[in-house]
Formats: C-alpha cells, sequence, structure tokens
C-alpha cells in the first residue's frame, strides 16, 4: 500500500490539506552524517512557485526530525521525518465536491473508500506527498555516494518541444496543462544488482516510478524506439571483460540484472490534471454531466518538478539493492 523496499524500508503518510505529510525510513545505515541543511537543494528543487509553470501554493517544507538522528548522525533506528501544510485553501475543494475532477482520483477514492477519504486537494493521492519521497532521496543519493554512484535527472522536452520555453508557450497560449518527458542518468553503478523476472531492477524502479502520481509510461534505454530495430542494431556489443558496451540500447540492464555501464530510463509525464480549462463532466449529485472548471492553485506543467523526484525514487530502489547484495554496510561512518 504506503510501503516499499525490502531493506531499505520506506512508508509514506499524511494528506495534501491534513496537519503534516510524513514518512519513515528502516533500515538506513548508523552513522550517515545528517542535517536540516542536507534537504535544502533537493526540496527547493520540488517546490512550487520558484519556477515558471508551477503552482503558487509555497510551504517551507524544512524537515522535522521525530526519531532516528541524534547529534546529527543517524542512529540505525527507523527515521521519521514531519512535513508540515501551513500554506492550504481547503475552501477550493469543498466547492467543487459535487464533481469528481477528471484525471484526479476523486472518482475513485470515493468509491473504494466510502466517501470518507480526505478529497482536500487530492488528500493522501496528492502530489503533495511527493517531498516525502524527496526526503527519502536525500538520504539514499547520500548512501549511494559512499559507493562512488551518482543520479542525475532532467527534463527532456515539454509538449514535445525540446525548447522548454516553447513548450511551455504552447500551455500558456492555449490557457491548459501540458505534459513533458524526463530522464534519469545513473553512473557508478556495480554489475549484478536485481533479479531475473519479478524483482528486475527494471520491474522495481518501474514500481517505484509509478509512485509519482503523473507518471503514464516508462522506458529504459532505446525503449520503445527498440520496436523499429533490427536485433543487431539494437543488441550492445560486449567490449572488454569489465562489461562496457559499445552502445547502450539496453540503458544499463540486461536480464533484469545491472550490467556495469550506465543506467537510463525515461518517464512520460501526462498533463497536469487540474486543467483551467472549462471540461464537460459528471456531477455526482445530479447523475447529470455539466460544464466544469477546476478551481485552486496548480501546476501549468508537472514534469517541472519530477526531476527531483526520479531520482529520488531511483536512488531509493538503489539503496534497497545495494544493502540486499550487502554492499553497503550496516554502520559506515567509519567508511
Amino acid at each position: 500500500m504506503n510501503s516499499f523496499g525490502r531493506i531499505f524500508k520506506v512508508n509514506i503518510f499524511g494528506e495534501s490539506h491534513g496537519e503534516s505529510a510524513g514518512v519513515n525510513i528502516d533500515g538506513i545505515p548508523a552513522g550517515l552524517p545528517l542535517t536540516v541543511d542536507d534537504f535544502l537543494a533537493d526540496i527547493e528543487r520540488r517546490k512550487g512557485g520558484t519556477q515558471k509553470g508551477t503552482t503558487p501554493r509555497q510551504e517551507s517544507d524544512l524537515p522535522i526530525f521525530k526519531s532516528g538522528v541524534f547529534n546529527n548522525t543517524t542512529t540505525g533506528a527507523p527515521l521519521t521525518i514531519l512535513f508540515e501544510n501551513n500554506n492550504t485553501r481547503s475552501g477550493d475543494y469543498q466547492k467543487q465536491r459535487a464533481v469528481p475532477r477528471p484525471g484526479h482520483a476523486d472518482f475513485v477514492a470515493s468509491k473504494k473508500f466510502g466517501g470518507f477519504e480526505d478529497y482536500r486537494g487530492g488528500g493522501h493521492f496528492s502530489g503533495r506527498l511527493t517531498v516525502c519521497l524527496v526526503a527519502v532521496g536525500v538520504i539514499a543519493k547520500k548512501m549511494l555516494a559512499y559507493s562512488g554512484i551518482n543520479i542525475a535527472a532532467a527534463i527532456l522536452e515539454i509538449g514535445g518541444e525540446p525548447d522548454l520555453e516553447k513548450g511551455l508557450q504552447k500551455a500558456i497560449d492555449a490557457k491548459d496543462t501540458i505534459g513533458g518527458i524526463v530522464e534519469c542518468r545513473v553512473n557508478g553503478l556495480p554489475l549484478g544488482l536485481g533479479e531475473p523476472f519479478f524483482d528486475s531492477a527494471e520491474s522495481l524502479l518501474a514500481h517505484a516510478a509509478f509512485a509519482i502520481p503523473a507518471v503514464r509510461g516508462v522506458e529504459f534505454g532505446t525503449g520503445f524506439a527498440a520496436a523499429k530495430m533490427f536485433g543487431t542494431q539494437h543488441n550492445d556489443a560486449i567490449a572488454d571483460i569489465s562489461g562496457k558496451t559499445v552502445t547502450n540500447h539496453a540503458g544499463g540492464v540486461v536480464g533484469g540484472i545491472t550490467n556495469g555501464n550506465e543506467l537510463v530510463y525515461r518517464l512520460a509525464i501526462k498533463p497536469t490534471s487540474s486543467t483551467p480549462k472549462d471540461q464537460f463532466t459528471l456531477n455526482w449529485e445530479t447523475g447529470e454531466m455539466e460544464t466544469f472548471s477546476v478551481k485552486g492553485r496548480h501546476d501549468l506543467c508537472i514534469a517541472l518538478r519530477v526531476p527531483v523526484v526520479m531520482e529520488a525514487v531511483t536512488a531509493m530502489v538503489l539503496a534497497d539493492l545495494m544493502m540486499l547484495e550487502q554492499r553497503i554496510p550496516r554502520v559506515i561512518a567509519a567508511q
């Protein structure tokens, strides 16, 4: 449900307009230096209102450590972090309760949970909870750095345009929202992470990536373009005994196992579901379809805020895989 991982175990909780959102992480090695300052750069990257095309909702998002840290160092006990919600406008959602928003979880959440769900701002389904994932990523990336592993994600295109400003302008001109593609690259990964079939490296990364609310597709390496290639074009020739390949159409994973080359995968991010444009949809009080416009503060292009979240879920998966292979010790301060 809300948990992921086997040794590096993550559980997120909270709602968009509740008192706070938070995360509990078990399995963090003891001895990892950790302060609030470690989180600031990545949290700033995720925030809305700091770049064109993002929601004007602003939260301070300073992490509050409730357990697992003592004298600015992890203790080996489960780490709990809270992020307070202070800048909410819940009335926006009370007014539109009769009309479940197209593209959102409003309708299915109400049916699944009998109408008891917190619907304000999307509740537990909200992208607000990605701040919890970013916090996990800060810790996981710090753990992986001890092994020389580097993770970086970036936006490749918005609305099909490699020129991001041009892509954003398309949405502005249309008075609508727009999607994009985000790519993540990981260097320094060892050969041998992952298992065949259900616990393949791709399976676990895709599983975690789909926890990002706006993700609609995942591809590794050449991805869907591989469907148009010949086998001799797509196969990556092995160049030396370390496993380095001449090309990297596989994206760094073969047979579900990392092969020591750069890990490359991409996410297709849908347009933000909350669009100011009129839509024709169901009013569940009248049982009739009607014209409806979403109110509130929303992102023009949610893809703008995804790179740091993609890095976070990638680091979360890889930290767990590294610990499963005993490549990250349970006490790391002396490393």
